[in-house]
């Protein structure tokens, strides 16, 4: 038996998300269908305001809801300490250890020659220009310790050294060629207070 055009559709979307199978988009369609505790009013609508309800920091370059996140804008953070994370997940699991008082910085992912991801892809120059205006004394650099994250913090330190800027980076408390975002909050929280 075929299914109604509209599952069809729906199966095609969900699986153009990562990880998801043919199998597991029917399965996620059919929950859907048959659960009626389930507002699907309410899911479609935040899902179609997913991209017009939210915006990019201007200052850190975080997903928000504002043009200067809460983050950015708060008065009790440490405004010469810097903490350079690849994505905005990677700046919530650091937050989540509620050890870190200073700003941030999204690079926007990290070098990749495979994929073809360049410096000039990253937000390199807004990091710079933040640097230089905000007149920072210290950049972390909250990269994962994979390969790419590695070349990244080398790229990184070449092109900061003639500037007045003490970088530092997390402890090694993280498993090598594991992604930070998947790190529990006490394993972030020892590496952000063990970084060299």
């Amino acid at each position: 038996m075929a299914y109604p055009q509209i599952i069809l559709r729906l199966i095609e979307h969900f699986q153009k998300l990562p990880s998801v199978g043919p199998k597991t988009a029917e399965r996620y369609v059919f929950y859907l269908l048959k659960n009626k505790h389930i507002d699907i009013y309410d899911f479609a609508k935040n899902l179609a305001n997913l991209r017009k309800d939210l915006t990019v920091c201007l200052k850190c370059q975080a997903v928000s809801e504002e043009k200067i996140c809460s983050i950015c804008s708060s008065s009790s953070r440490d405004k010469k300490t810097l903490c350079l994370v690849a994505n905005t997940q990677e700046m919530a699991s650091m937050e989540n250890t509620h050890k870190y008082i200073g700003l941030y910085f999204i690079l926007g992912g990290l070098i990749n020659t495979i994929d073809n991801i360049g410096p000039e892809k990253l937000n390199v120059k807004l990091l710079i220009e933040r640097i230089e205006s905000d007149q920072i004394e210290e950049l972390i650099l909250a990269l994962s310790p994979t390969l790419e994250g590695e070349t990244t913090v080398l790229y990184l330190k070449k092109i900061l050294e003639k500037y007045n800027i003490r970088i530092t980076r997390l402890a090694r408390g993280l498993s090598a060629g594991s992604s930070l975002e998947y790190a529990d909050e006490i394993t972030l929280a020892e590496a952000l207070k063990n970084r060299n």
